[in-house]
C-alpha cells in the first residue's frame, strides 16, 4: 500500500453552496486550505457548521483540514451520522473515499472497510479505493485472527492453571485420606487391646475431634438448608413485581 492512497482524494470539493448560512464560511475556508492553512480552514468551517450542522460541505471540508492537521480522530467524527445526506449529492463517492481514508490512518480497519466499499460500489472502477479496500480489509483479517488467538491463549492458560490446581487438590485429598486411615488403625488396635484388658474403651482426642466436625457439619447442613429456603421465599416475592 503506498503512503500516497493513504490521503484524501481530493483536498476540499466546489459543493453547490445551496444553503446560504454556510457559504461565507466555506468561501473563506476554501481560500485558507487552498494555501495550506489548515487549522484556520478549520475555524472556518466550524464556524460554518455552527450556522448549518447538517452541511455536508461543511463536515466534507472539515475532515478534509483535520486530516491534514493529523488529527484523524476529529476527521472521523466530521463524517458522523451524514452519510445518507452525502449520498444524496452528487460527490457521495468522494465522501466515502476520503471516510475510508481517514478510518485507515486511524487503524479503524472496520470502518474503512465499510466505507471503502462504498466508494467501490458508486464508483466500481475507482482503483486508488479498490487498493485501498483490499489493504483495509487484509488489516482486518489479521487483527480478528489475532484476537482469536490471543483469546485462546488466554483459555488454554486459564484451564492449565485450573487442571494444575484440581490435580494439587486430589493429592492432598489422597495424602490427607491415607493419614486419616493410619491413624484409625491405630485407634483400633489400642482399642481391641483395651478390650482384651477388660477395659472400656475410652473416646481419645482424635475420636473427640472426629465427632465435633460431624455435629458441627450437619449444623452447617441446616444453616445451609434455611438460607435455600429463605432464598427461594425472596426470589417468588420479586417476581410479583413487574418493574
Amino acid at each position: 500500500m503506498k503512503k500516497a492512497l493513504w490521503i484524501f482524494g481530493l483536498a476540499v470539493l466546489a459543493w453547490p453552496l445551496a444553503a446560504q448560512t454556510d457559504r461565507h464560511e466555506l468561501r473563506a475556508g476554501n481560500r485558507k486550505f487552498s494555501k495550506g492553512k489548515w487549522a484556520e480552514a478549520e475555524l472556518d468551517y466550524r464556524r460554518g457548521l455552527l450556522k448549518d450542522s447538517l452541511s455536508v460541505p461543511g463536515a466534507y471540508n472539515l475532515a478534509s483540514a483535520l486530516y491534514r492537521q493529523e488529527d484523524y480522530d476529529g476527521a472521523m467524527k466530521a463524517f458522523e451520522n451524514r452519510d445518507e445526506l452525502a449520498e444524496a449529492t452528487p460527490h457521495a463517492a468522494s465522501w466515502y473515499y476520503n471516510k475510508g481514508d481517514a478510518a485507515i490512518a486511524k487503524k479503524d480497519w472496520r470502518a474503512a472497510v465499510d466505507a471503502l466499499r462504498e466508494c467501490l460500489l458508486l464508483t466500481p472502477g475507482d482503483m486508488d479505493a479498490k487498493e485501498n479496500y483490499i489493504y483495509a480489509k487484509e488489516m482486518l483479517r489479521r487483527e480478528e485472527q489475532q484476537q482469536q488467538q490471543g483469546g485462546g491463549g488466554q483459555n488454554q492458560q486459564n484451564q492449565d492453571q485450573q487442571n494444575q490446581d484440581q490435580n494439587q487438590n486430589q493429592n492432598q485429598d489422597q495424602q490427607q485420606d491415607q493419614q486419616q486411615q493410619d491413624q484409625d488403625q491405630d485407634q483400633n488396635q489400642d482399642q481391641d487391646q483395651r478390650q482384651q484388658q477388660g477395659r472400656e474403651p475410652e473416646m481419645t482426642p482424635q475420636q473427640a475431634r472426629q465427632m465435633l466436625r460431624a455435629v458441627q457439619a450437619k449444623e452447617q447442613e441446616t444453616q445451609e438448608k434455611v438460607k435455600k429456603e429463605k432464598a427461594a421465599l425472596l426470589k417468588s416475592r420479586q417476581k410479583e413485581k413487574n418493574w
